[in-house]
């Protein structure tokens, strides 16, 4: 087990605040796989679906080594009776993280940030604009490359400042949201016709 834990610490954890870009990482998916099973033991009652997002579920793109996983609930009063449950593994309850419509939790130290959980309503705006980023950079690399040269840039600038690295994402991010959501809409539009 301490040998385990030496290992994902050379592939995951980040100090809270700071800010350092890795390389994607195959083992990322495994780690997931791993925290979810874990996750369904303790809360799976409440859980609906179970989703690897963000930087490290997308092949290509370099990603702060903390594994983004997205539940999906009922609502988020259900999310609220999951607290104790997540605290006993580790994870510490930061409210919606200024999300609104999530309920978030992130495992590990501060100086060992590892897992993070954006617990939302399945199918509500934030499990959709979780899954849709991911989605569209899944199936356009280019997107991936465009993005890493805007994560590349802002970690340099804001190394030791995550919140103003992560503010400055922000029109990227939603524009890849708004074009996930035109294709959506044309493939719906696609199958009626």
């Amino acid at each position: 087990m301490i040998k385990e834990i030496a290992q994902n610490r050379k592939i995951i954890g980040l100090q809270r605040k700071k800010v350092e870009l890795l390389p994607y990482n195959p083992a990322w998916q495994k780690l997931y796989q791993k925290e979810a099973k874990l996750l369904y033991s303790a809360i799976g009652k409440y859980i609906l679906d179970i989703q690897h997002v963000g930087s490290t579920s997308i092949p290509g793109a370099k990603a702060k080594p903390i594994i983004d996983i997205a539940i999906g609930v009922i609502n988020l009063k259900n999310a609220e009776k999951c607290i104790n449950a997540l605290t006993q593994l580790g994870y510490e309850y930061k409210y919606n993280a200024g999300i609104k419509g999530q309920r978030f939790f992130a495992k590990g130290s501060e100086k060992n940030r590892t897992h993070y959980i954006h617990m939302a309503k399945l199918n509500g705006r934030v499990w959709k604009n979780c899954v849709l980023f991911r989605d569209y950079l899944r199936k356009h690399k280019s997107a991936v490359l465009e993005y890493n040269q805007l994560k590349e840039t802002l970690a340099k600038k804001y190394k030791n400042n995550r919140y103003k690295y992560t503010a400055q994402k922000d029109s990227f991010i939603k524009s890849i949201i708004k074009k996930a959501k035109g294709n959506a809409k044309k493939c719906i539009e696609l199958k009626k016709s």
